[in-house]
């Protein structure tokens, strides 16, 4: 498996934790995120690893901004994208089970370290129940 991370200033250490639990479970990690807590513009982040996720380069993305929805909405610009913002495990599981979510986004400045890296085991281990739920991501896309 091969995942790919961005981040802003305020997601430097969640990022660092995140990582190392990836690489202990041995995937393969992508680092687009900034490795600084000076101050950053999260799409410079974000936008490579949504490329990564919509090219089909990485199984997954995960993306790391103080609220989450930042990063969120330009991950979501991308066609074939589907970033879920979330902040419990449950959240989690059903973004991957009901919306097949491709990008996690976690709000650094809404959870803990330990809460990050857990969300990370959910959504990784989750698969997407299809059936009904299919037809409705299906929908997801824009046609112009």
């Amino acid at each position: 498996m091969k995942i790919a991370i961005g981040n802003d200033h305020a997601g430097t250490g969640y990022k660092k934790r995140v990582v190392d639990y990836l690489k202990n479970k041995g995937i393969e990690v992508i680092n687009y995120g900034t490795n600084s807590d000076d101050s950053v513009d999260y799409p410079d982040f974000v936008h490579p690893v949504a490329d990564d996720v919509e090219t089909n380069k990485v199984d997954f993305g995960i993306i790391i901004c103080g609220s989450g929805n930042g990063a969120n909405m330009t991950a979501n610009k991308h066609q074939g994208v589907r970033s879920a913002l979330c902040w419990t495990g449950e959240i989690t599981k059903l973004a991957r089970e009901h919306n097949n979510a491709n990008i996690l986004s976690i709000p650094a400045r809404f959870v803990s370290e330990h809460q990050a890296v857990d969300m990370v085991q959910i959504f990784l281990e989750t698969s997407f129940e299809g059936g009904r739920h299919q037809k409705r991501v299906d929908k997801i896309p824009v046609e112009k």
